[in-house]
């Protein structure tokens, strides 16, 4: 298993790792004589794992190597007197170098394969599992725990909730399983999570949920169920289930200090994944509402200097220009306290909310400005794409946020601006924006853009076009090809939205 750091951190050290949970049932602390509980354990979870294994899939992904990042720490660190003595041949065999290249007499790598979880959710051969398992997948294989097995279609993935449908091509029903709702699923509910963990197929544990509603720092609408079954590697995108047999959650991603179980992991409530499959399945993307506005938490001190009795709400920084919340009459420095008649307690609260509404309803707000609750409606839109939240129209050009710079096309006027002939060609920096990142690697303003990734551009939305596609395939960064002064140089800025997972 890959375990990389991630924002999740303690004094200790502790990481986030998708899918590496292993170990022992923990178990729950002796009743008192008044504790009430809502049922006791049952003898055995037999029959429920007869009824219900049967839908659950293992997934076999195939990448390419070539195409595949380098993994750190997944080549063992051998030392080098090891690589140079007597052992020589067997490490130039079955180890790659560290420099980079392939020892010498290895063969030329292969097709790599990745195994994960799934699970039917209809007859037809619609599976769910997570976006991380098939990602720049070349191909997917599906077997079911009779031994079937299916070429899988990608239907859809959606990163920023980490799912995705695949759809199976059969000529007969298939076994499949229900949605539960996960709202009635409670703290110390027993759950059961099938999967194939290190490619085992058909293997179950059982634990409690732990916490409802956990913010790991994965992406804008975290709502994780923490539990405590035993997860490991392979295990990613099956299913959890609770004592009716229903699917209440995704099993996703674990805390650990070292990629093993310490009974910690997280799983994709049932009723948000419902929602974001049923539109990955019908139409393969996921359109999202949008406000148009960028928040932060009311503290208890911003409270205070606001005149708010309690920390809660979510407190506007800045409103998009031409977005729903600027034409609804949202200001900087107004403090949202409901949403469709809905309190929003903390920002994650609008976030999901404004996500879940569909482009063009309009919904009641009700703001604290000055003292005093104002009422307005918002007829919320469409999140903007990849493309355009990475490029954004500029007074003079484009402007990409993600890089800190605003470029536009060469023109006559451009080109007698910044001094430049007739024969030069790109994409024109008119701005760098202090302290950002292509201000550390040097750009100034007068600079062409020639290629990004290895790609020719010669206009601004080619450039952010790239950036995009690049955010999409989960790259750190993006290459760049500056020219100045007639001589050109590569540059690598990284973007803003870094992967935090790894499958």
């Amino acid at each position: 298993m890959n375990v990389v750091p991630s924002p999740i951190r303690d004094g200790v050290g502790r990481r986030l790792a998708v899918c590496g949970l292993a170990g022992a049932l923990a178990l729950a602390p002796a009743l008192g004589p008044t504790a009430a509980v809502a049922g006791p354990m049952p003898e055995s979870f037999a029959g429920l794992v007869e009824t219900v294994s049967p839908a659950v899939v293992q997934i076999a992904v195939k990448h390419d190597p070539s195409a595949m990042p380098a993994q750190p720490g997944a080549v063992p660190e051998i030392p080098k007197e090891f690589r140079e003595g007597p052992f020589k041949d067997f490490f130039d065999r079955f180890f790659q170098d560290r420099e980079g290249g392939l020892a010498p007499q290895q063969p030329a790598p292969r097709q790599r394969m990745a195994v994960g979880s799934g699970f039917l959710i209809d007859a037809q051969g619609h599976v769910v599992t997570n976006h991380h398992v098939v990602r720049d997948a070349t191909g997917i294989e599906v077997t079911l725990k009779d031994g079937r097995m299916f070429d899988a279609e990608l239907l859809g993935a959606d990163k920023k909730t980490d799912l995705a449908v695949l759809k199976l091509d059969a000529d007969e029903d298939l076994p499949h399983v229900r949605w539960g709702d996960s709202d009635e699923t409670r703290v110390g509910d027993w759950v059961l999570a099938v999967g194939n963990p290190f490619g085992l197929g058909g293997t179950v544990t059982a634990g409690i949920v732990s916490a409802r509603g956990r913010d790991i720092g994965s992406g804008p609408y975290d709502d994780y169920i923490q539990l405590d079954a035993p997860i490991n590697r392979g295990n990613s995108g099956g299913p959890l289930f609770n004592g009716d047999g229903d699917v209440v959650g995704v099993n996703t991603a674990i805390f650990s200090p070292n990629g093993g179980n310490v009974g910690i992991g997280f799983a994709i409530p049932a009723n948000m994944a419902r929602d974001i499959v049923n539109q990955l399945r019908e139409n393969g993307v996921v359109e999202r509402g949008w406000l148009g506005v960028t928040i932060q938490p009311v503290t208890p001190d911003v409270a205070e200097s606001l005149g708010l009795d309690q920390a809660k709400g979510a407190l506007v920084a800045t409103v998009v220009e031409g977005s729903p919340a600027e034409k609804a009459g949202l200001r900087q420095g107004d403090v949202i306290l409901s949403y469709a008649g809905k309190e929003i307690e903390t920002i994650r609260d609008l976030t999901r909310a404004v996500a879940a509404t569909v482009k063009g309803n309009s919904e009641d707000i009700q703001v604290w400005r000055g003292e005093q609750l104002v009422s307005m409606d918002v007829a919320i839109g469409e999140a903007p794409t990849e493309m355009a939240a990475v490029a954004r129209q500029a007074e003079d050009g484009v402007e990409l946020a993600d890089v800190g710079i605003t470029l536009a096309t060469l023109e006559a006027e451009t080109r007698e601006r910044f001094g430049l002939d007739d024969k030069a060609d790109g994409v024109l920096v008119i701005r760098v924006a202090p302290g950002s990142v292509a201000a550390e690697k040097g750009l100034k303003a007068g600079d062409l853009i020639v290629s990004v990734n290895q790609a020719p551009v010669g206009e601004p939305e080619a450039v952010g076009q790239a950036i995009a596609e690049a955010i999409s395939r989960d790259r750190p960064s993006a290459l760049f090809l500056i020219e100045r002064g007639g001589e050109q140089r590569f540059v690598a800025l990284k973007l803003s939205t870094p992967e935090k997972n790894v499958g």
